[in-house]
């Protein structure tokens, strides 16, 4: 039995789970852990600019690569990142977060070193994650690789962040090398069980119909889905967080359910459906547009992760990718006419000197999208826009709906730059999440990372102008940047543009398209203080009027 150190060994059981990127900020209690992140010739250490910034970033790697990792020091360090695991865990992405922590001596004898509580206290932050990760471990002499086994088979089988502590001295403590992280499995029997009651069900059904979320993808059950798709030829519908799930072509596709509010041709069928197969969905209010919808989820069929709810029977112990596989061999086909969904128009008229205007930006934006891009979309107005809009095949929408987190998608964007350096990523942000993290286009220079950035300077929180009583109230106005400017600030390679009118933005993005292939594109694009998608005013409204 071949031994190595502790930390070597964790580095190397991330490396097979396709992290081979990390990051994160250095302090001088995990200076070890970042040595062995880059003594592994696999794997790179990648430094952002704070360590919320480096968990938005480990949260936009997960999200495209399946798993991500985040490095920080003791106390100060872990508390500045709470905030994006906390962000991963609502979502279902899987980071692990690390921490260096002082050596066993002087937790032992609860020595008063800087990062820490006049009176010390070195299991305070590992309680404070506990409320937003799936499980905690803090590594000794006795525990490391049993510990280690433990956190990362949770983090793999549950698809949420998980926390490990690491003293100074246990890094580089020897334990044997051989892996013990166990990957569960679909029960047989309750396989056969659940899938016998879902077909008594829609050998049934006059009008089947699928709703299929993102937790699919965080649960490795994208291509399961769509071999029960083309098996059963059901229509689908996704929710907006699963936006470019289902791919454009596929005949069934009845596009993002938007409730009453848009895409009625969906709304109809889902709510006049006698089986509704909900597939990885999230039911938050944002993701369903009020909880517009007329059926509880677990009275018909729910497929989630590790589960299965049929008639209010639930079935555990089932992967969804497994009960899926089943159900291709199984399902009964469409037999209905399936509708003809009309795609979004786009705006082909462009005026040199109009002012621009959210229809006339997401058309644009929405003809620039290629196939195989990967897109994100900040919270707020911005993902009620592209909530209307169609993706290529292949393109991916990437949001935080859920979380909702303002200045999430920068650094997340980042994350995915380093994640896939050859695709094209495209970031869409509001001027105040912008501000948040702005610093990580730094970090994205520094990197050779080529994103294209869209800034919509709004001058101000809109959404919040919309939502309160005076919308010219000065706490929502932000401070007024020159956001074209911004990256003559770094170090590197960019090229930035600001445009006001309909023919600024369509020459810009053409420019774009050729620019991203050297260097970061930057765009900032000037609306007026009250611009809004229609989907968002609709919203707002009824917000409003039942408030």
């Amino acid at each position: 039995m071949s031994e190595t150190t502790v930390i070597d060994y964790l580095i190397s059981r991330l490396e097979t789970l396709g992290i081979t990127d990390i990051f994160g900020l250095p302090g001088d209690f995990n200076f070890n852990i970042i040595e062995a992140i880059e003594r592994n010739k696999n794997t790179n250490w990648i430094g952002c600019t704070n360590e919320l910034n480096a968990g938005y970033a480990s949260d936009g790697y997960a999200r495209v690569k399946g798993y991500g990792a985040l490095v920080t020091t003791f106390g100060v360090g872990e508390l500045s990142a709470i905030n994006a695991i906390a962000g991963s865990y609502a979502e279902y992405v899987p980071v692990i977060k690390i921490v260096g922590t002082p050596s066993t001596k002087n937790i032992t004898q609860k020595t008063l070193l800087h990062h820490n509580f006049a009176n010390p206290d070195y299991y305070a932050f590992e309680r404070a994650y506990s409320n937003v990760v799936e499980t905690t471990a803090y590594l000794n002499e006795k525990n490391a690789k049993m510990e280690i086994d433990r956190v990362l088979s949770v983090f793999i089988n549950e698809k949420k962040p998980v926390y490990i502590a690491i003293p100074e001295d246990i890094c580089s403590m020897k334990i044997n090398d051989i892996p013990c992280i166990q990957k569960i499995t679909s029960n047989p029997n309750m396989l056969y069980a659940v899938t016998e009651h879902i077909m008594k069900i829609l050998k049934k059904a006059k009008n089947p119909v699928v709703i299929a979320d993102i937790l699919a993808q965080r649960f490795e059950a994208g291509n399961a889905l769509s071999h029960f798709l083309r098996s059963a030829q059901y229509p689908v519908a996704n929710l907006l967080m699963g936006k470019g799930l289902i791919n454009q072509d596929y005949k069934g596709y009845i596009g993002t359910y938007l409730g009453k509010y848009g895409n009625s041709v969906a709304y109809d069928m889902v709510n006049n459906s006698d089986c509704v197969i909900t597939i990885g969905a999230i039911y938050s209010d944002l993701n369903t547009f009020g909880f517009d919808y007329n059926f509880e989820p677990t009275s018909m069929i729910d497929i989630e992760g590790t589960y299965t709810t049929v008639e209010y029977i639930r079935y555990d112990n089932v992967l969804m990718k497994d009960v899926l596989y089943a159900l291709s061999e199984i399902a009964p086909k469409y037999k209905n006419e399936l509708p003809d969904v009309k795609p979004l128009s786009l705006i082909k008229e462009i005026e040199e000197n109009k002012p621009l205007k959210s229809k006339f930006i997401y058309s644009e934006i929405q003809d620039f999208i290629k196939e195989g891009d990967l897109v994100f979309s900040e919270t707020g107005l911005v993902e009620f826009g592209f909530a209307t809009l169609e993706l290529p095949k292949g393109a991916h929408l990437y949001n935080q709906v859920l979380w909702g987190s303002i200045g999430w998608a920068t650094p997340a964007s980042f994350g995915a730059s380093i994640a896939e350096k050859d695709k094209r990523v495209i970031l869409i942000t509001g001027d105040g999440s912008h501000q948040l993290t702005a610093q990580e286009v730094s970090s994205m220079m520094r990197y050779g990372v080529k994103p294209i950035i869209i800034v919509i300077n709004n001058s101000g929180y809109t959404i919040e102008r919309a939502l309160c009583k005076d919308p010219m109230d000065i706490f929502n106005n932000i401070a007024s940047w020159n956001y074209s400017k911004l990256t003559s600030v770094f170090n590197g390679k960019s090229w930035t543009k600001k445009v006001e009118t309909e023919q600024d933005l369509h020459n810009a993005l053409k420019e774009a398209e050729t620019e991203q292939k050297d260097k970061l594109c930057y765009i900032e694009i000037c609306t007026d203080k009250m611009d809004m998608p229609k989907l968002a005013k609709d919203v707002i409204s009824t917000a409003l009027t039942k408030a």
